[in-house]
């Protein structure tokens, strides 16, 4: 019995041990160390595009690099909802649809997104009606040679996976159709509303393909394996009511006569998020992101380790003290 006791203790000490090694890396893509929080040191990317006031139209990005410069409009809102930014994805004439053009103007955004601390939600949504993404560009893959495609595919796969590790809560707005990619990249943020009119599915295997940006991965980690399954090997599409049974999005919503239902609401849900500690926001991500791939005493760790974080930051001691003072506290990501 002493014995299993001594073995037992020399494994927790090397859980402890390497708790900080586990975590280490997760708090490096926070832009956190294992003391106190880097914001005020680390240096922060411009962004490439000019915020918009609330309401105002937005001012075109990327216009030197590419022509189809409006296929993806940022948003930096202003007022009351400054920190919420919002990705609206605007090439009509092709159904949204995912091209080479797009993706790289998605990596560019994404690429200063991550690394802004102003950044508190990022909205994904579509600014054409009845489409959120129809998935690949089938008339631009058409044309691509085969030894092109898995190249390309692998582009989609690594910025549909940087969407995903996002430090901030990121929420999909589907107020149209999204299939194949367009689910994918749905399924990468952490929130996804719809309309109840909205269609969506991976229906790659109609195309005698399969889902390649993730969607093999994350629709069984959201609805399970067996269903999950079901509906990659039928090339089923749901629509917002039945998707909202088996769990695949959080919240379905009427479609009004603006069509964007599913925005208005993901843009509620922002603004409940902006009230609260930015730092805590993302160490709150991280640890149930991380927690997730990994048993349960590991995750426990992860958690330990990203509470840990919160401790020595002014965000945790302006919050005391505005409870104390009964006033709402005034964060700062610090």
């Amino acid at each position: 019995m002493a014995a299993a006791a001594a073995t037992a203790s020399g494994a927790l000490g090397a859980l402890q041990a390497s708790r900080a090694r586990l975590v280490a890396p997760w708090c490096a893509r926070l832009g956190l160390g294992l003391g106190l929080p880097s914001s005020a040191t680390s240096p922060r990317a411009a962004p490439a595009w000019a915020p918009a006031a609330r309401g105002a139209v937005p001012r075109r990005g990327y216009s030197s690099e590419v022509n189809e410069q409006d296929e993806l409009r940022v948003r930096y809102l202003q007022e009351e909802d400054r920190g919420i930014v919002v990705l609206g994805i605007n090439r009509a004439y092709a159904k949204n649809a995912i091209s080479k053009n797009l993706i790289k103007m998605l990596s560019k955004a994404v690429d200063a997104l991550k690394s802004d601390k102003k950044v508190r939600t990022i909205i994904v949504r579509s600014e054409v009606p009845g489409i959120f993404c129809a998935g690949a560009d089938l008339k631009e893959r058409v044309k691509m040679h085969s030894s092109e495609v898995g190249p390309f595919v692998s582009k989609v796969r690594a910025v549909v996976n940087e969407i995903a590790n996002l430090p901030v809560p990121t929420i999909a707005a589907i107020d149209g159709l999204a299939l194949g990619g367009g689910l994918e990249l749905a399924l990468a943020c952490d929130i996804r509303v719809a309309a109840s009119s909205a269609k969506m599915g991976l229906v790659e295997t109609k195309l005698a393909i399969i889902p390649g940006a993730g969607g093999t991965q994350r629709l069984p980690r959201t609805v399970g394996m067996s269903l999950a399954k079901e509906l990659i090997f039928s090339a089923r599409v749901l629509d917002g009511q039945e998707a909202k049974a088996i769990g695949l999005i959080s919240h379905v919503l009427e479609q009004n006569k603006e069509g964007d239902a599913a925005y208005k609401k993901a843009l509620d849900l922002a603004r409940e998020f902006l009230p609260q500690g930015p730092v805590a926001m993302r160490v709150a991500k991280l640890a149930i992101n991380q927690g997730m791939e990994v048993d349960l005493v590991t995750g426990l760790a992860i958690e330990e380790a990203c509470y840990t974080q919160t401790i020595p930051t002014k965000d945790r001691l302006e919050g005391l003290l505005a409870f104390k003072e009964k006033r709402p506290p005034r964060f700062k990501g610090e």
